[in-house]
């Protein structure tokens, strides 16, 4: 019996032992960490007190990031106070376990999935927490902001910092959920931290749309100024025009 008899049977296997996915987002984490080590990476800011790769004090924040940013964002870190947002496809589980690994509490839900309750663990762990979510998700649409940040924010009243990455060198494998930014090894890459998005609280589900589009807006502008960078061109954000940016070195 041939293959071709079948072109709709799906071929790969799941990996569903828990030992094993520990075992495995293990040894993702020391790779992508081993790799880290040989990327000269710079951090921009805004404003002082938001970087995502320091104390921010008493403040807490939500990060709002790309999904095919995610590594270049969660793994150079030296260690922070944050919960991060999860898909609950199988997929996650592998994801979920590597955020423990790395020291951030993974949060499991979507919008299609477990929601309702992913949102009541983020407003309560926004108590103690910073939260970082990929606003696009893992199934798109591609860096697309989505109205749950945003209604995050007003329900818990914590400011958004959009924060990007992008580096000089790298490679971007096609997956099924989104082509993942890999920097190659001696390359230099940034992570850029805007300023921070106040939402008012307690606003209505209907109320959230041009909270929505400013977010967009500056993520894009964000994500434009760090490829800019990244390309050998020092630019200014347009928009909002009071940003100063200021590069900071991160620790050796």
């Amino acid at each position: 019996m041939r293959w071709a008899e079948h072109p709709k049977q799906n071929t790969s296997m799941k990996i569903r032992n828990r030992r094993v996915i520990r075992f495995l987002a293990r040894i993702m984490t020391a790779a992508f960490r081993l790799l880290f080590i040989f990327v000269r990476i710079e951090v921009r800011i805004a404003a002082p007190g938001i970087c995502p790769y320091g104390s921010t004090g008493d403040q807490r924040f939500i990060y709002c990031a790309w999904h095919d940013g995610i590594a270049g964002l969660v793994f150079p870190l030296p260690g922070w106070k944050v919960a991060a947002l999860v898909s609950q496809h199988a997929d996650g589980s592998y994801v979920a376990d590597t955020l423990e690994v790395i020291g951030i509490h993974p949060i499991r839900g979507s919008s299609r999935r477990g929601g309702a309750q992913a949102m009541r663990q983020m407003l309560e762990a926004a108590a103690d927490y910073n939260i970082v979510i990929a606003t696009d998700g893992p199934r798109g649409p591609r860096r697309t902001v989505k109205e749950g940040i945003v209604f995050l924010a007003s329900q818990s009243g914590r400011p958004i910092v959009p924060v990007a990455f992008a580096a000089r060198r790298a490679v971007r494998p096609r997956g099924r959920w989104t082509d993942l930014v890999i920097p190659l090894p001696f390359t230099k890459a940034y992570c850029g931290a805007g300023a921070p998005i106040h939402v008012p609280q307690g606003l209505h589900r209907n109320e959230l749309g041009p909270y929505r589009v400013q977010l967009q807006q500056a993520m894009d502008d964000l994500q434009t100024y760090l490829d800019a960078v990244a390309e050998g061109r020092e630019v200014k954000i347009p928009q909002p025009p009071e940003i100063d940016w200021q590069p900071l070195r991160r620790a050796a």
